[in-house]
């Protein structure tokens, strides 16, 4: 492994900073397209058990591949934050929190030149290592969110619906209309900030009301 001098350090937070440093109010943004390990689910994360698993999954294989990085290409990156694509059947149960009926797709970013053979590789690093079989289940693909309406929120999971309101209110006086799955950055860990500091980025994908006629 190269001396630490020599060791190229990167925080994605950092580099992408109009990404994950979005204000305390709704913005309009255009988010590119990024490469992601991905895992589904279904039902209310606060309790859920298959929720906890698959996080765990996530960066189990998230630090495996950045640790192989480190030592094949001398870069040493900060894992980024868990993310999570939200729907459900009824959209509404998002502003009425009914989070049984909530499916959701978990997932982190990779950087760009972390490849396909290095997520293999990596997958039977965990499996060897910490037995986690189910590492299989996670996929690497690209996922573009394109032009969001987004913000921060600060405060519990629960109180979101006023901002997510907010936001879908913002997007509809811009000329937008909502499109797509909803998304959650989260930055903060909940087993060590307590509820009302928790900071989680919100964005939904819209698309031009323009769009939608001329596509028509």
């Amino acid at each position: 492994m190269p001396a630490n001098k020599d060791i190229k350090k990167i925080d994605y937070k950092k580099e992408f900073k109009t990404l994950y440093r979005p204000p305390q109010k709704p913005t309009i943004l255009d988010v590119p397209s990024m490469n992601y390990l991905k895992i589904d689910g279904q039902g209310n994360p606060n309790d859920s058990e298959e929720f906890s698993e698959k996080t765990q999954l996530l960066y189990a294989l998230s630090y495996a591949i950045r640790f192989a990085v480190k030592k094949q290409m001398a870069i040493a990156y900060t894992v980024m934050p868990l993310e999570g694509l939200w729907w459900s059947q009824d959209m509404a149960t998002f502003l009425t929190r009914d989070k049984e009926a909530w499916e959701w797709t978990l997932m982190i970013m990779q950087p760009e030149f972390v490849t396909a053979e290095m997520v293999a590789e990596g997958k039977a690093e965990v499996i060897r290592k910490k037995k986690l079989h189910q590492v299989e289940e996670l996929r690497f693909e690209p996922y573009e969110a394109g032009t969001v309406v987004t913000m921060l929120h600060i405060g519990s999971y629960d109180d979101e619906a006023p901002n997510i309101q907010w936001m879908h209110n913002f997007a509809h006086e811009q000329g937008y209309e909502l499109h797509g799955l909803h998304q959650e950055i989260y930055l903060s860990d909940p087993r060590r900030v307590e509820p009302s500091k928790l900071r989680t980025i919100l964005r939904q994908p819209v698309i031009a009301v323009e769009s939608l006629v001329g596509g028509s």
